[in-house]
């Protein structure tokens, strides 16, 4: 795998999942032929998008508190300024199919094969240039934009950066920001040699249209006491920018651990990979109970679908988990003999 810009061509295999216990729409997902551009739509059709609608239209508006979200799927590289340039078309995209929150991967700014001194090289200011313009798209579009920065810690240049995502909303101004706590010093790798892990804060939060979304980064998704702190501070949606790198079994745990989080915290979880080569891809949205609503093969893509607090809470009712939890186990004491 190399630094150089992704180069798949044909669009990948995209499934929509179409399990509708509540009525809502079923998912659309979009998946892209792409130039050697950050992945960037080339125009395989008229429009420069493959679209593979399920079987019903586009949706209807959503809903009081329910809200339609996107998950983002690209090849980010080293070319912040192409980087940018791909994700306003996925933006895009998932707007025009009624997206209000689009999850975009974890190094959606700036990525390589293994973290080096050129990530930290190209860390800005969380008020930097790459972060403006994203907050910019946000305010474009009329939607909400999750998506991983470098940032340079204080705003100055050190030798490690922090792994930062920001929630980006349509008045263009931070919604959250969430700086990448566990850090990914395994199979092989030491992120830490370049990232400085996030301090412990409240978890990161912000809410659309009555939905509750929270935030976590990728190797966090192996630790459940996170994803559990940000589901009991309200979250109803996890949000998961990733960049999962591929490698044996590792495509098996990402969907094992997506999945788990979701069913052990009732929560929708939305999760936003990177493309092949990078990335294992199968970017997805699931449901409370582990349901599929929506999923990516490994090409870039879109792929949308509707969180309903409806049918969260009817989940939340059959299987009141969260409820149920004690807070302090006790190991079973036995009288003497």
């Amino acid at each position: 795998m190399s630094d150089e810009s992704d180069t798949a061509g044909a669009p990948g295999i995209g499934r929509a999942h179409t399990a509708d216990p509540i009525g809502s729409p079923v998912p659309i997902v979009i998946t892209y032929s792409t130039t050697a551009e950050a992945g960037r739509p080339a125009p395989a059709v008229p429009g420069g998008l493959e679209s593979r609608p399920a079987a019903r239209p586009a949706p209807a508006p959503a809903p009081a508190q329910a809200v339609d979200i996107a998950v983002v799927q690209f090849g980010p590289h080293t070319d912040k300024a192409a980087n940018l340039a791909a994700l306003r078309d996925h933006i895009r995209a998932a707007a025009e199919h009624g997206a209000k929150v689009v999850v975009a991967p974890e190094y959606s700014m700036f990525a390589v094969k293994r973290l080096d001194e050129r990530v930290v090289a190209a860390a800005e200011p969380i008020t930097g240039p790459w972060a403006s313009e994203l907050r910019g798209l946000a305010a474009e579009f009329g939607v909400h934009v999750v998506a991983g920065v470098v940032e340079a810690p204080g705003g100055q240049i050190t030798d490690r950066i922090y792994n930062t995502l920001i929630a980006a909303g349509p008045d263009a101004e931070f919604a959250a920001i969430y700086r990448k706590v566990h850090l990914y010093d395994a199979f092989g790798f030491r992120e830490s040699d370049v990232v400085a892990p996030g301090p412990i804060e409240d978890p990161a939060t912000f809410t659309v249209d009555g939905v509750t979304f929270g935030l976590q980064t990728c190797f966090d998704l192996r630790f459940p006491e996170g994803c559990r702190r940000v589901a009991a501070a309200g979250a109803q949606v996890l949000l998961l920018p990733a960049q999962w790198i591929p490698g044996p079994g590792k495509l098996d745990q990402w969907t094992t651990l997506l999945r788990a989080r979701a069913i052990e915290n009732t929560v929708y979880v939305a999760a936003a990979d990177h493309c092949a080569p990078r990335g294992a891809g199968a970017s997805m949205i699931v449901d409370p109970s582990g349901n599929l609503l929506a999923e990516l093969g490994d090409s870039p893509g879109i792929a949308t679908s509707r969180v309903d607090l409806d049918h969260l809470r009817q989940i939340r009712t059959t299987n009141p988990s969260l409820s149920l939890r004690r807070f302090t186990v006790e190991p079973q004491v036995t009288a003497e003999p």
